[in-house]
Formats: structure tokens, sequence, C-alpha cells
């Protein structure tokens, strides 16, 4: 699944291209809400932790979310897709650029509310992908979110604590903080907390700009994602791998580096 940096860098490719423009082409045959108007201008195109939003200037917001399968492509206008177009979930056209977003299972279209009304994304945490975030107000979110049981790990993925960090970054900031992933939230000080939160937007932040493959080690590479069976880069301790939370979700960590009391039971 795309993380918050994955979908910075869409944002940040698709508004040189779109923002200012005339709309000559809108389509998105299977998103429910309002479309915007023949010549309406593209006013903003934002990315907001997993979500990315383009403004119309008739107040019409398209926001969609790639989950597993989704994509956003840009392309100058005629140039042949890349992706057959029964594949296409929503198109916007202008002048001399086509992007397009192929199998994005979320797809809608919405007017943007007055100042004084919350927007359909006020929920989500503060997006980690931005300079300078809030950390403290993480930090509330995520003592807020916690109960007596809850794992660190799982609770690094919920977007209403921190909007950005997913399954990839989860595993990562726990390695690079030295913090086990099933350690209970009310067992870590406050400091511990803070350091993960930073380090997260940290690792965020570098990728939104960081060209090629995504990277949390300064030679480039992960350190633990995805490395079952390999040493730890720092002890040489085999990493692991389990399913984890409620919505079982991958975690991979090192049992020496980032050990636990108890740890649950294999999953798979």
């Amino acid at each position: 699944m795309p993380e918050g940096d994955t979908i910075h860098r869409v944002a940040d490719r698709l508004r040189p291209a779109l923002v200012g423009q005339v709309l000559e082409r809108f389509e998105a045959r299977r998103a429910v809400g309002p479309r915007p108007r023949p010549g309406a201008t593209v006013d903003t195109v934002e990315a907001k932790g997993k979500h990315l939003l383009i403004g119309f200037s008739d107040g019409v917001v398209l926001h969609t979310h790639l989950r597993m399968t989704g994509t956003w492509h840009l392309y100058r206008s005629g140039s042949r897709w890349r992706l057959p177009g029964h594949l296409a979930r929503a198109v916007v056209g202008v002048a001399d650029w086509e992007a397009v977003c192929f199998k994005a299972p979320v797809v809608d279209l919405y007017r943007e509310p007055p100042a004084h009304l919350p927007r359909p994304l006020d929920h989500l945490g503060p997006d980690l992908c931005l300079a300078d975030p809030p950390i403290d107000e993480v930090l509330a979110r995520l003592a807020g979110r916690a109960d007596e049981y809850t794992e660190i790990a799982p609770l690094l993925l919920d977007q209403q604590v921190a909007a950005g960090i997913g399954n990839v970054f989860k595993s990562e900031v726990l390695w690079a903080g030295r913090v086990s992933p099933f350690a209970r939230v009310r067992d870590l000080d406050v400091e511990t907390r803070r350091r993960l939160v930073t380090i997260a937007a940290r690792q965020l932040r570098a990728n939104v700009t960081l060209p090629g493959e995504r990277s949390t080690l300064p030679g480039g590479g992960l350190a633990v994602y995805g490395r079952r069976g390999r040493p730890c880069l720092r002890c040489g301790t085999p990493i692991d791998k389990r399913l984890q939370g409620e919505d079982p979700r991958v975690t991979y960590w090192c049992p020496q580096c980032q050990p636990t009391k108890a740890q649950p039971e294999v999953g798979a």
C-alpha cells in the first residue's frame, strides 16, 4: 500500500501540470458525488496522509485513496496510456496534460464545506510528511487512543494518531528507535514515544524528496522490512516476522535489538 511519502510525491508531480489550468476533460464513472463544471480550473493538488485531494474552482473536490492497487499516472495530452482504459477510475485533463488514476478502490467527490464546518478528512491526525509537524498533538492522540493493552506497532498505523505511516515505516521506525513492536504503549515513557514520532516524521519527509526506491538507511535500502531471516544490520541476529494487530499486518523486527518480555504467538 502506498504510504504518505508516495502520495506526497504523486501530488508534487501532478501539481505543476494541473494547478491553474482549465479543466478540459473529467471522468470518474464509478464515483459518487458532484462533478466539476466545464471550464472550472484546478485550484489545488494536495496530499493528506495516504489521501490525494484535487480541488476545483467551483468547490468540488476529487478524493482518492490508492490502497493496495491504485496508482496515478501523468501523460502528455494525446499520449498512449500505459494501462488499459477500463482500469481508469478518474481522469483529469487540461490543455497539455492528463492525470489518470488507475485501479484505485476509493474514488469519490464532494463539495468543499464552508470554513466553519468540518471537512471529510478532519478526523485524520497530523500529516508527518509535512515540514515541522505538531509532535505534541501526535503524542496526545497516541495516548488518547491507547488502552492498557495496546501495542505500539498497530497504533503507529492508526491514521487518526498521525497520517502517513504505513506498514513499511511502522517496522522501520521501531527498529531505528530500538523499540519492540509488541511493547505496550503504556509501558513506553513520553520521551520514547516522542523519539518514535520524530523518527517517523524524519523518515517520511526524507522519502518525499528522495529519488528512486524508498530508503530509511544512509546508504539506501531498508533496515528490516522484507528482510526476514537476514542478519540485523546492527547486531547480526536474524530478522523475524509476525502478523500483529486486530486487523493483522506483517511486522518485521530484530529480536535482539528490540526485545520484549511478552510476545504474541507466531501468526504467519
